[in-house]
């Protein structure tokens, strides 16, 4: 068993790895938001624990069972935000700190029964991948909207942003997961990328279009 606070700093750096080879102190802190002092204690404990390979101001990297158990979390946080999304008809900007909650229940029996109910999703209402119970995860070939050209057509198949205002802003526009969008026009002046979706004209910044994932 592991407290909450091990799940937590396990995940956070399951998440950080898979952006970059090496996560440091500083950007776990900032992902947990705690202090580095803090958060140096706690991975002395999980390293101690074979949860992760850490050596001072080297970064930090998952031992096998550290992801074992980081991408088991992540399998229950994308199982109860898509049972709360699809089976309860909560909106996808109201989940993710339900499912912060949910992700810690410790039963395997009870995550691997909700997970067969619904037949086995493979992602979450955010199109992010859902591991399966063998801790397999499916990966995607997506870019950011912002590499795409001029003229250019691409399904939003993710989004990697999930607070509930950028959520929000998305339904607003239609920028939904599973809409073609078209790359009409670029300004270099602030980089803002000009979209068609069906025959509706969007206008989204630079910062938007990077947490638009598409599949081309």
């Amino acid at each position: 068993m592991h407290s909450f606070t091990e799940e937590n700093y396990l995940k956070a750096i399951y998440h950080l790895l898979m952006r970059t080879s090496n996560a440091t102190t500083n950007d776990i802190a900032a992902a947990i938001g705690t202090k580095a002092a803090s958060v140096t204690d706690m991975l002395k404990k999980l390293a101690d624990k074979k949860l992760i390979n850490y050596a001072r101001y080297q970064g930090v990297t998952l031992t096998e069972q550290g992801r074992q158990v980081a991408l088991a979390i992540v399998r229950k946080h994308r199982l109860w935000e898509y049972f709360l999304v699809k089976k309860l008809n909560f909106r996808w900007d109201e989940v993710h700190d339900m499912a912060e909650e949910l992700e810690h229940i410790s039963s395997t029996e009870l995550i691997n029964r909700l997970d067969s109910f619904m037949g086995c999703p493979q992602f979450d209402p955010h199109g992010d991948p859902i591991p399966d119970a063998d801790g397999q995860i499916s990966v995607q070939q997506l870019q950011q909207a912002t590499s795409m050209a001029v003229d250019q057509s691409g399904v939003i198949t993710a989004v990697a942003d999930h607070t509930a205002s950028f959520l929000q802003y998305l339904e607003k526009n239609n920028l939904m997961i599973g809409n073609t969008i078209t790359v009409t026009d670029t300004t270099d002046y602030d980089v803002s990328v000009l979209v068609k979706e069906n025959d509706q004209k969007i206008n989204i910044s630079h910062e938007v279009a990077k947490h638009i994932l598409i599949a081309i």
